[in-house]
Order: C-alpha cells, then structure tokens, then sequence
C-alpha cells in the first residue's frame, strides 16, 4: 500500500522521504460515549471535539446520527463548526442509517460515512441471519448508497477477527471495487493477540485487490488489556489508520487508548517507523478536559496521563531521576502536556529528594539539621501517604506538622446564588489570640471562600491551579483539595481533605497563608526612646 508520506530535509541537506503517517481516527464521541457513564450532552461533545481538533486528531467520530435525534444533532452542530479534522457519522448498511449520517454531516468541510457490517459465523447466523451472498450484497449496497454522499466511506467488518480470513478478503474486495477507501478490520470483542493481528493485516496486504489504494484501518477493544498492543501490531503489519479513544474508554473494558498509542509510536519511532500529526502536549489537558466533562477521573496508575505516570517516590528512583531524568523516564512529562516530574514524598523516599524538595521551598538546612529534619520526616511518613509542602515547611521549622497554624478555621458558611454568583463567611483564629471574620462574593463558592480567606489574613493571593479529586468512596466520601497560588512572585502550594469540597478548599488556601506566615521573618521590635 502506498499511504500518503511527505520530504523533508535531512541534517546533511540530502531529501530523504519522511515516515509514513499513520492516521488517528478518534471515536470518544462515538464509541467512548456508548461506555455506562459517559454520556455527553450536546454542548459537551461540542466542547470535547474542538478539542479534539486542536489534538490534531484526523478524523473524529462524532456520533451515531440515527440512533437518536440528540445524537444527530451533536454530529450536525460538530460538522458545522470544525474546520481541519475530517467529521465522520457511523451508519449501518442500512438506507435509513445511511441517509440521517450524510445528512447530519451535510456542513462538514470533509466528511466520511463510516458503514459497517457484521461479517464472523457467529454474528451471521445469530445477529443477522445472513447467508454470505446476503452479506456481500448488503455491504455492497451499503458503500454505494454513502458514496457520492460524502467525501469518503469507511466499511467496517464488524468482528473482523473472528472471520474466515478468505471470505473477510472477499468483502473487502467487494467494498473496495464499490467505492470504499478504508477498510477497517475490528476486533469487535477484544479476542485477539498481537501475532494474530499481524498475520492477518499481512494476509489481507497481499489478498485484497486494491489494497495499495486504501487504507487499512485497526479498531481494538481491551477485553483481554491487549487493546493498544494490538493496535500497535497492526500498525507494524501496515495499518495506516488507528481507531482509537481518548484515556481508553468505550465499550465494556474500553478501546485503545489514543494518548498510549501515540506516545508508543513517538517513543518507539526508530522500531516503528511512522509517525502522527498529533500535537502531543495536548494529550494531558485533553484528557483531564474529558474527566471533567464526564465526571469519571483516571485512574492513577494510567499510563501517560494518570497521576503516578510521572510521580516517583521510591529513593532509588528519585536518587536515579536527580542525576539523570532517562534512569527512569522514557519520555518527558512535559511532551505529554505536564509540567514536571513529581519526586513524591513518602515513606520510601531517600535523603536526595527531601534535601530537593526543601531547597525548592527555601529551606537549606546543614548536614547535622538535615540529619534531624531527615529523621522527623521518616516517623511522619510512616503515618502518612503523602507528606505536602507544608509539612515539609513545619519539619523544617521545627514545628509540629499536625498541630500547623498559625491561622485555624472556627467557622465557614457558603451559598450559591441564582446566576452562578456565589457568597462565603469565615471566622478564623490566629495563635496569638487574634479572631478575624470576614465574607466575600466570588465567581462559585471556591472564589468566594478564597476572596474571605483573603480579606481575613490580610494575604494577597492569585489562584494559578486548583484541583479537586476523591480520596475515598461512598456518599460521604472524603475530597481533597490542591490549590498552588502565587504570593510574592513564588509558587505556594497547600492541600486540603474535607467531605465538604469547599471547606477541602478554605483548608488548602489556609495551609498556604500559613506556610507564608511563617516563613515571613517577624517584624522586628520598634526601639522607644527614654527621654
């Protein structure tokens, strides 16, 4: 097969061809959405597929037009407003189906019908009941009512892999001579195995009539976790299009994950030889846009874009990390779109990443203060997960990190008001005996009550990040909050844990004010003269 390849000027000032592209196909819209618990509304799906294009995705799936009238209306509005990314609506070879995508994709500046069939022994005698004459005629009658109705067709042979080899061949042949210039081969059902997908993408480069003109599509699901290996397989077997989703949702167990399939085949260039028109520091805000939307957050674990993808608590990892980044890293946060490597602190953390850490807050303590700081910290790690800044700020200080202050929350009320303005009150209490309450109007309660902090303590703080996750499950589960504010042209960062995500919040803004106040010398005495 022939897909498209560009030239490009090699160091030496020779023209050497540039690697092929294989194509990102992005169906988080589609086939992500029909996961329980990511429903999108119309405005949503709006929101994520400008995103989307902005990623740099080739073509998107943005939805099922026949399926409801929300969902063809989402593909119209999507069609409408995209200018770059290819807008393609999912059909079943049926005229209905056909006739609602091309006419929910008829603003589209390119567009594809994506028509798909099933085509194993399995789905035809139980799903169908086709015989395989009846399946030829129907895919074929398909990819003829989508061609000349859009730019392109898609034909997927639904549960490709676990179709007769020669007679998957024979549909192929038969769509491709109708007018279709993808051919996708899924694995409907997450069955298969890397060695699998490879000979069968070969068998179908040799057998296909026409294959060099088309294009040969991949579509995994993870049922097995082998969704992105899979993927990837096929890509090495000549697969020019990965179908893929954003954090790996979809159906069941979920599909390949866009963002690991992309970072493999930019990490694993040399092996691989292809690349993506994918603008890879997006992928992190991309996919934290969709957790917000959908309400589902990402594991921790995720590879690429969870929390710990770039975290290493371990001494021997971060002593590693702290003399070279590439002893443990195989690429950087900041090409997935993360600012930076996190050396989390905790109880397997050595003496290097805390005599890092502290020097990053301010605090360059001495070998013989460094051996009692380093021990403190040791006893406190073995009570906590995580140790956080201001911990580290009342070790290093010399204070004790459950009892830190100087300013202590008494009171906290906060409401919501009609329009999306929000009011919140708090009555604080300082170590010296001071008590100070004061109330403000924000934006939401979480400007509001940082606005009242703010007025409270006398600190002049500007928001730069702020990031709410659960800790534990249930109806009263605990949420803890991460603000990072800049004062005084630093970066103070302060976490807060609350069943109540606003107090989680007033709690973090307070741990900065503090950490703030007491690394603030204190005034000096003011010198009275006796006359």
């Amino acid at each position: 097969m022939n897909p498209e390849s560009d030239v490009a000027a090699s160091p030496s000032g020779s023209v050497r061809a540039a690697a092929e592209r294989v194509r990102i196909f992005d169906t988080t819209l589609r086939d992500g959405e029909q996961a329980p618990g990511f429903s999108m509304d119309r405005r949503a799906k709006l929101r994520m597929a400008q995103a989307l294009e902005a990623l740099g995705v080739d073509i998107l799936e943005a939805g099922f037009p026949q399926a409801s009238p929300d969902d063809f209306a989402a593909v119209a509005e999507i069609a409408a407003t995209l200018k770059t990314t290819t807008v393609c609506g999912l059909a079943r070879c049926q005229h209905g189906d056909i006739d609602a995508a091309a006419r929910a994709l008829e603003k589209a500046r390119h567009s594809r019908i994506h028509v798909f069939l099933s085509t194993s022994p399995l789905h035809r005698e139980h799903k169908l009941g086709m015989s395989k004459a009846q399946v030829l005629d129907t895919a074929v009658a398909g990819v003829e009512r989508a061609l000349g109705r859009c730019n392109e067709v898609e034909f997927s042979a639904e549960d490709a892999l676990r179709t007769e080899p020669e007679f998957l061949v024979e549909v192929f042949n038969a769509v491709v001579a109708a007018g279709a210039t993808t051919l996708n081969a899924p694995d409907t059902v997450g069955y298969t195995t890397p060695s699998e997908i490879v000979e069968l993408f070969e068998y179908l480069r040799r057998h296909v009539q026409g294959a060099d003109r088309v294009i040969f599509s991949s579509h995994c699901h993870d049922d097995l976790g082998m969704a992105v290996a899979n993927s990837l397989a096929a890509v090495s077997a000549g697969a020019r299009q990965v179908e893929c989703t954003i954090n790996g949702i979809g159906e069941r167990a979920g599909n390949a994950a866009l963002e690991e399939v992309v970072m493999a085949l930019k990490v694993r260039a040399p092996r691989f030889g292809v690349d993506t028109r994918i603008d890879t520091r997006k992928l992190f805000p991309t996919s934290r846009l969709l957790t917000r939307i959908t309400g589902q957050a990402v594991p921790r674990n995720k590879a690429i874009v969870g929390d710990n993808a770039f975290a290493h608590e371990a001494g021997i990892h971060q002593h590693g990390m702290l003399k070279h980044r590439g002893t443990y890293e195989i690429m950087r946060a900041q090409d997935v779109g993360i600012a930076e490597t996190r050396l989390v602190l905790g109880k397997h953390s050595g003496r290097a990443a805390l005599r890092q850490r502290l020097q990053v807050l301010g605090h360059a303590p001495d070998e013989a203060a460094m051996d009692a700081i380093f021990a403190r910290f040791k006893t406190l790690a073995d009570k906590k997960r995580e140790i956080h800044d201001e911990d580290l700020d009342a070790i290093a200080l010399g204070h004790d990190p459950d009892a830190l202050g100087p300013w202590h929350l008494l009171q906290l009320n906060s409401a919501t008001h009609l329009g999306g303005s929000a009011s919140a009150s708090v009555k604080l209490a300082h170590d010296d005996g001071r008590e100070a309450s004061e109330a403000a109007i924000g934006d939401g309660p979480v400007d509001a009550v940082l606005r009242a902090i703010e007025r409270a303590t006398g600190s002049e703080l500007e928001l730069t990040d702020f990031l709410v996750r659960a800790v534990s499950e249930g109806g009263d589960a605990q949420g803890q909050a991460r603000l990072t504010a800049r004062h005084a042209k630093r970066d103070w960062r302060g976490h807060g844990v609350s069943t109540d995500i606003v107090e989680a919040t007033a709690l973090a803004a307070l741990a900065i004010v503090n950490r703030i106040e007491r690394q603030t010398p204190a005034a000096p005495p003011v010198a009275v003269a006796h006359l």
